[in-house]
Order: C-alpha cells, then sequence, then structure tokens
C-alpha cells in the first residue's frame, strides 16, 4: 500500500525509504532515522546521513510505527511540527523535505491505550487513515496475488510458470492465512522450488495449508 501511494503521487521520482522500527534495537533507530557524524559514538567510523535525509522530497515509510521507542516518537514528532532536525553528534541544523507514510499491525486503540503510541504524535500523522483487512476477509485478493508471486518466483528461479491444480488453488482460497500476504507469498515460492513438470498440486504446498 505504501508503495502505491508513494507512485501515485506527485512524489513519485523521488526516493521512497523504508524503516522496520521492530527491525533495530531501541540504541540503533535513531541513528538509522536521523543519521550521525563520524565519532558521535562508539562505533561511528564515518558519516551516515540517515534515512530523513535520504527521502529528502520524497516519501519516508515507518513500518510499526508503535513500536518506536517513546522519546523517539517525541523527537520525531517535533521533525514534523518544525520540518527540521539534527543528526546525531551534530550540531548543524537540516531541513526535513518528505512525506511521511506510517503502518502498524495493532489496533489503534490498544496502541494507544497500551502506552505504545504516544497520542500527540497519532494526531499528527493521522491526517488520513487506510485500514488494510486481513487476507482473510478478502479472498478476492488471492487468485491475483498467486498469480503474481508464481510469475515471480519462477523468473527468480529460471523455471517456467507452473499451472496450479484446481484441488491445490482451493486449498489457497479455504486457508486462513495467519500470516497474511507474507505466509501467501512463502507459500508460493516454497510450491514453484517443488514443482515437477510444471504442476503444482497439493503435494507442493505446506503441510498446514495441505
Amino acid at each position: 500500500v505504501a508503495n502505491v501511494i508513494h507512485s501515485k503521487s506527485r512524489r513519485a521520482g523521488k526516493p521512497l525509504v523504508k524503516l522496520n522500527c521492530a527491525a533495530f534495537p531501541q540504541t540503533m533507530i535513531e541513528g538509522e532515522l536521523f543519521g550521525y557524524v563520524k565519532g558521535a559514538f562508539t562505533g561511528a567510523m564515518n558519516d551516515f546521513p540517515g534515512m530523513i535525509a535520504e527521502s529528502s522530497g520524497g516519501t519516508l515509510f515507518l513500518d510499526e510505527i508503535s513500536e518506536m521507542p517513546a522519546d523517539l516518537q517525541t523527537r520525531f514528532l517535533r521533525v514534523l511540527q518544525e520540518r527540521e532536525y539534527r543528526s546525531l553528534g551534530s550540531t548543524r541544523i537540516q531541513k526535513a523535505d518528505f512525506r511521511v507514510v506510517t503502518a502498524t499491525n495493532r489496533p489503534i486503540a490498544q496502541a494507544l491505550a497500551e502506552n505504545r503510541l504516544r497520542s500527540d504524535l497519532y494526531y499528527r500523522i493521522n491526517t488520513f487513515q487506510i485500514e488494510v483487512p486481513p487476507l482473510r476477509e478478502r479472498k478476492e485478493d488471492i487468485p491475483p496475488l498467486v498469480s503474481t508471486f508464481a510469475q515471480r518466483f519462477s523468473t527468480q528461479l529460471g523455471k517456467p510458470e507452473p499451472t496450479i491444480v484446481p484441488e491445490a488453488f482451493q486449498k489457497l482460497l479455504d486457508y486462513s492465512w495467519p500470516g497474511n500476504v507474507r505466509e501467501l507469498q512463502n507459500a508460493l515460492e516454497y510450491a514453484v522450488v517443488l514443482a515437477r513438470n510444471d504442476v503444482i498440486g497439493i503435494k507442493e504446498l505446506p503441510t498446514e495449508i495441505q
């Protein structure tokens, strides 16, 4: 969804920079976001511009925003309000020019109640909200996703695109997909790897889907 928003916007020709807030330790995420100068901390051997700078003119996508440390949420809110920031270890103020898109897999009310997401930051970023239902609630999306992933992995593996037998396709439609699109993507990669004679049957699907 973030990719589509960026590609359809006036910033489409500019960078789309992505940061998963849950993928970095608390001690690292500030440097990833704001950047740092050489010597700012132990291990900072070179200057690093940071993702705010890299997204200049474009879009900064913050995935799992509710996993961002609370003090860093406060600092990021200040960037959104003032449109300027400083890298770690630097005294130079830099201008910030980016569109921000954020995502969370937690219900917003829960994230706010548990203080995982600061209310002042939420009200600042909640200009326009898009709720993406789980895959089990939009089964009509499964056929085009299956086709896309089958083509992608066949190309990557240098194999002909396989045919999926009706019984196997029905298994894909009936499954509840607790892991959503990522799980479907992994299932198709698994099936394409195992496909023989360019056919995916039930035996080529992951065990839990069988």
